[in-house]
């Protein structure tokens, strides 16, 4: 599924939104993220990426950060398996994304809706290898590594106002 041998990218769609893009690579992204982070993958590690709805959004946001409303991703990391057979892959987390939400802010932030998706992809799988934004600093690291990975791939900075 991922180009990278060392990483595979596991994908559900939960839910019926006629805004998710047409072959949006999402494998493609995960990987370019990983590998611009300079993910070293000790062994083949895996990361679930789930396309949900603003439902269960809502409610993974609710249970999980005390948060009751609906977000454009949030990422949970798996943290390191023990006992897992040598040639098992490693668990690195899940990316769970809400296509309405992306949708809806690509619309009102003026932005390609396949970009605003690959930015939410991007940044869901630097969350689950380390990267945060909770103070400045974090989010200075996070965002231009972000915007580095997208500018590779042909994407303009997501964090620069038109």
């Amino acid at each position: 599924m991922s180009g990278s041998p060392s990483l595979l990218v596991e994908v559900q769609i939960a839910c019926e939104n006629a805004d998710i893009p047409q072959g949006l690579p999402i494998e493609a992204w995960v990987t370019r993220a990983a590998d611009a982070a300079g993910a070293a993958l000790a062994r083949s590690a895996e990361i679930s990426v789930r396309v949900v709805d603003t439902e269960e959004m809502q409610a993974l946001n609710r249970d999980y950060r005390e948060k009751d409303k609906v977000t454009n991703v949030l990422s949970f990391p798996a943290g390191e398996t023990a006992g897992l057979p040598p040639d098992a892959r490693q668990p690195l987390g899940d990316i769970v994304i809400c296509a309405a939400v992306v949708s809806d802010e690509a619309a009102s932030q003026g932005k390609a809706l396949a970009d605003h998706w690959a930015h939410m992809l991007v940044h869901g799988t630097l969350h689950l290898l380390g990267h945060d934004h909770k103070s400045d600093a974090e989010a200075q690291v996070m965002e231009g590594l972000e915007a580095r990975i997208l500018a590779a791939h042909g994407l303009a900075d997501p964090y620069v106002k038109s």
